[in-house]
């Protein structure tokens, strides 16, 4: 049995793990090693992908960023989070504000110093980036549109910082590129509908409250319109590999999803579309993998 002080530290892990949301960086950590092997270097020898110190680095620093970067939104949204998520919010309060900062100060102090190691414009990106979170999660996300495009912008930095390491600038990895920005563009967008009662309190001006629910349908609507155009062009125009699959399910899904947007009427309904779109990109992040099935075999020498 653990005794009550060990309970209490066990918590407050669970509860930093929370904060930083440490499955979505344990995903996108996978994302960027498995685009790096799939679609941005392949034709490098497996073990030199997955030996590259630089791509460690990158990585190790994109997760350190995008960490400090809950921690420091966590901070700035804890009075909106105990209306949007009362449940969540129980949990990231076992961790004191004060602490979240000191993390947040070390994470980024981690991150840059990781870039350093790769070169000057690694910690020049690296610190723009982190400022970059740090302008949106206390201005920026108040504005409405303004601030989900910055949002999804940042949320494919770490992916565009990959792709600019490699130096490889082939057309379909732009639109792979595009069909993510799109798809958590949306996301946003339902994220705003979702937390209208959070957002309204603390004087979010949101397209939703600004404008009303229909307006956020609508562009949700053209957003995921636009979706289908890149998911279409890799389907019909590029090779990618058996990953044709999951983009022609995406197309039935999202259709699916459209339906049920314009049904929606409700925090409830709004979560279950938010999950719909989240679970569409973490399938497509293990979807890569069908690219090229036996592509760990023929590389692995």
């Amino acid at each position: 049995m653990l005794s009550r002080k060990n309970k209490l530290l066990l918590f407050k892990l669970l509860s930093l793990f929370s904060v930083v949301r440490g499955y979505n960086i344990l995903v996108i950590t996978l994302a960027q090693y498995l685009a790096s092997i799939y679609i941005l270097a392949p034709k490098i020898p497996l073990r030199d992908v997955i030996l590259d110190l630089n791509l460690f680095l990158i990585v190790t620093a994109s997760a350190l960023s995008i960490a400090s970067g809950y921690i420091i939104n966590n901070f700035y949204d804890a009075e909106k989070d105990l209306i949007n998520k009362p449940t969540k919010s129980m949990l990231d309060r076992l961790v004191s504000q004060r602490f979240k900062l000191t993390t947040y100060f070390i994470l980024n102090f981690l991150a840059v110093f990781a870039a350093s190691y790769i070169s000057f414009k690694a910690v020049l990106f690296f610190s723009s980036y982190i400022f970059g979170i740090w302008i949106y999660s206390h201005k920026l996300k108040r504005i409405p549109l303004v601030g989900n495009l910055v949002s999804s912008t940042l949320a494919i930095s770490p992916f565009f910082v990959v792709f600019v390491y490699y130096q490889n600038f082939e057309t379909v990895i732009f639109v792979h590129a595009l069909f993510l920005f799109l798809l958590i563009l949306a996301r946003e967008m339902i994220k705003d509908l979702e937390n209208m009662a959070g957002d309204m309190a603390q004087n979010y001006k949101t397209i939703p409250i600004i404008y009303g629910p229909k307006v956020s349908k609508l562009i949700i609507t053209f957003l995921i319109g636009l979706t289908l155009v890149p998911a279409l062009l890799l389907i019909k125009t590029f090779d990618v590999g058996y990953m044709h699959l999951y983009f022609k399910a995406c197309i039935a899904l999202l259709i699916l999803f459209l339906v049920l947007l314009w049904k929606a009427n409700g925090k409830k309904h709004y979560v279950w579309l938010h999950n719909i779109i989240k679970f569409i990109i973490v399938v497509g992040v293990f979807s890569i993998l069908l690219i090229d099935v036996d592509v760990v075999l023929n590389r692995i020498l």
